[in-house]
């Protein structure tokens, strides 16, 4: 079975809210979305996802920064990459705000921005590398990085960077395979307490 890779569409939200659901807890019970929206339901926060993927706000999540994989016609993966330079903090929680949320949000972020990095904007930034389960090894993850640095290369960009959690050991290895090294690491106290890790990793590539 071939994989073709394709930029997402709107009709593409549903799916894309499931897989940043699913990359968003990366094994935990709670994630950032459950944290942000007050809820353990999937069928609300992916509604709600779907709604922050088509704001006005051009944050990280909107729907034309994916890539989406597919095989035999059916969605198996997605990548997301954004200029953190134009999808900055603000533009997220304008977006937040956007589907309810109220200004208490920048409370509910404190965990997430006291483990935040201070990010070259000239660098291009990967999130929400996820495939269905069934799908693993397949390939599905390599082929979205592929295209994503060839479409990056072609931009004038030489240098990616992703942020994990610190303690996701198969997620780094998956990187560290693709040429990602370690660049810098925050551990957060707050970021502990409600997650139950340690901090954050921020990765890097050359290319």
């Amino acid at each position: 079975m071939s994989i073709k890779i394709r930029t997402a569409k709107e009709s593409d939200v549903e799916f894309l809210a499931e897989m940043i659901l699913q990359s968003s807890r990366a094994g935990k019970k709670d994630g950032m979305f459950d944290l942000i929206f007050e809820s353990n339901d999937d069928d609300v926060l992916v509604e709600k996802i779907a709604k922050l993927t088509q704001t006005k706000a051009k944050s990280y999540c909107h729907y034309k920064n994916f890539l989406i994989a597919e095989m035999d016609g059916k969605s198996v993966g997605t990548l997301c990459t954004y200029e953190p330079r134009i999808a900055t903090r603000d533009e997220f929680i304008a977006a937040l705000q956007e589907v309810g949320c109220s200004e208490s949000i920048l409370d509910v972020m404190r965990p997430f921005h006291e483990c935040e990095f201070d990010l070259n904007t000239r660098t291009l930034m990967f999130d929400f590398m996820e495939e269905l389960e069934g799908f693993i090894d397949v390939g599905v993850l390599k082929a979205l990085m592929q295209k994503s640095l060839l479409s990056a290369r072609l931009k004038g960009y030489r240098i990616a960077q992703t942020i994990i959690e610190i303690g996701s050991l198969e997620t780094e290895l998956f990187y560290k395979k693709l040429g990602f090294h370690k660049v810098a690491e925050q551990e957060c106290e707050l970021y502990k307490e409600r997650f139950g890790r340690l901090g954050l990793m921020l990765l890097a590539t050359e290319f």
